[in-house]
């Protein structure tokens, strides 16, 4: 199976394609030409003509960065595509970021054995993540 790295924006249509194949929530155009257009790192992991994964960073660039959008299309999984997408995104972090940038990430089910591979880990007992539910 040969796959390529692309850098570069995601298009919105295979954007929200893939979030919602692979379990995301999805996103309505609105939001998702905004978020794509703001993201700081975007990659893209391409079969043939067909782009299979994604992940991106979004935030200020300098004090706080979010790991967003890591995921694979399902037939995909478990051949180390996230483990490419996350070393991608690893290296635009040590490269690119400030030191002291607050980098974080919410994990999903068990993609947190994923990202402690790359030194991410439990923000507990110092802090819990929480979210918005607007409405």
């Amino acid at each position: 199976m040969e796959l390529q790295l692309k850098e570069g924006s995601i298009p919105q249509k295979v954007y929200q394609t893939l979030r919602v194949t692979c379990g995301l929530s999805a996103k309505d155009d609105e939001s998702a030409e905004i978020g794509l257009r703001n993201s700081i790192h975007s990659i893209m992991v391409v079969h043939g003509e067909e782009i299979i994964g994604m992940g991106r960073i979004i935030g200020d660039g300098g004090c706080f960065c979010q790991v967003v959008d890591i995921c694979v299309l399902p037939e995909f999984q478990g051949k180390g595509i996230g483990k490419m997408i996350m070393g991608n995104i690893t290296e635009y972090i040590d490269k690119h970021l400030p030191a002291s940038c607050y980098v974080s990430l919410i994990a999903d089910g068990d993609a947190s054995y994923l990202y402690e591979k790359f030194r991410f880990r439990d923000t507990l007992p110092v802090s819990r993540g929480m979210y918005y539910m607007g409405g």
